[in-house]
């Protein structure tokens, strides 16, 4: 099972986390907004309550918890019930995935990168926005992990880590941006977005499945 069963029973306590950290919320929508493609049909894994799927105009979600998706489908997403190991898509029938903070989550990460690239076509891009694991805030997470209903069971990965599996998985052609470059309580505006890692906490990547060469 994915570690879904606190997003099912403390789903107006993840909601109200965006509405006590609504500019950390804000700088993390722009730094996906940064790297998401444009045009193309694309869908967000682990959707949720479709935070970022809706402002971003993503119109098709997968997520497990089924009180996560009845929010989700209210905010004018549709969402098919399912996890990242095992996508409802067809063989490279979409131009990009999103996911954000998903990746934590998973039951078998490598196996999601796979799922990933299997649906997407040619060209197309995966973009993965995370905490990253060696980052101020991602120490702070890993250290009270133990008492958030959250993270308790989360994998935080280091951006380093994330590049060597999607690597792994076939991916290549990368692009990072970050943002969040204070603690969450001292985040008083939205935060830049910079080129790269190893500043800011909430990094994202945006890796393309290239062209095959035959």
């Amino acid at each position: 099972m994915p570690k879904t069963e606190p997003f099912e029973k403390f789903t107006g306590r993840y909601e109200a986390w965006f509405e006590r950290h609504g500019y950390a919320y804000l700088s993390e929508l722009e730094a996906v907004r940064k790297l998401l493609p444009k045009e193309g049909n694309g869908a967000e894994i682990g959707v949720g309550t479709g935070r970022f799927a809706e402002p971003l105009g993503i119109k098709l979600g997968v997520e497990p918890s089924k009180a996560m998706a009845e929010i989700a489908r209210r905010r004018g997403i549709e969402v098919i019930e399912g996890v990242a190991e095992s996508l409802p898509f067809s063989d490279e029938s979409l131009d990009y995935l999103l996911m954000v903070t998903t990746i934590c989550f998973v039951d078998d990460p490598e196996k999601a990168l796979r799922e990933a690239y299997r649906v997407l076509k040619p060209g197309g891009a995966l973009i993965i926005g995370f905490v990253d694991r060696n980052s101020p805030i991602g120490q702070e997470y890993e250290r009270n992990k133990e008492k958030s209903v959250f993270y308790r069971e989360a994998r935080f990965f280091s951006t380093e880590e994330l590049l060597e599996l999607l690597k792994k998985v076939g991916f290549r052609k990368f692009e990072i941006v970050q943002t969040l470059f204070h603690r969450l309580d001292e985040i008083k505006e939205v935060e830049p977005v910079k080129p790269g890692y190893g500043e800011g906490s909430f990094v994202v990547i945006k890796a393309v499945k290239e062209y095959s060469s035959d």
